[in-house]
């Protein structure tokens, strides 16, 4: 590779940080970032001083072994919080809306439409056209009690 050796080492550095840099964006998980600042810094320090190549193999894995550790235990320390925690959870972000039974409630089972949308029913035995207030869900089931007029 003789087009390798007419390219500085500290290029070759800081290019493998931006590629691990871009390589988390595509394996999110938090961990190619750190090998990412390592790789950058070992760049950085290779421009600035003149390091051989055996000594920065080893400052990259020294600050790739302290860039993980100090990394995780940040994350540790301030862990990341949902935005909304209902977010994935659909049947649960019902719970207090009113619906409309289209399907009698009977043995403890009809369907409810709900926006555009027809919802699988549990609750005390109703006739259609009654409204209903979600107070919970199991699984994709909404269960339901009668609004008191």
């Amino acid at each position: 590779m003789d087009w390798l050796d007419n390219v500085e080492p500290h290029y070759i550095w800081i290019a493998i940080g931006l590629f691990l840099g871009a390589a988390e964006i595509l394996v999110p998980g938090m961990f190619l970032l750190w090998l990412a600042a390592a790789a950058l810094i070992t760049g950085i320090l290779t421009w600035t001083l003149p390091i051989g190549v055996p000594l920065q193999i080893v400052i990259f894995a020294v600050m790739s072994i302290a860039a993980v550790f100090l990394g995780r235990n940040y994350i540790r320390r301030n862990p990341v919080h949902e935005v909304d925690p209902m977010m994935n959870k659909r049947g649960a972000r019902l719970v207090g809306e009113i619906a409309l039974l289209v399907q009698p409630i009977v043995g403890g089972t009809g369907r409810v439409k709900l926006g555009d949308s027809e919802w699988i029913a549990r609750g005390p035995d109703m006739t259609d056209g009654e409204r209903v207030r979600i107070i919970g869900t199991e699984g994709a089931i909404l269960l339901v009690e009668p609004i008191a007029d």
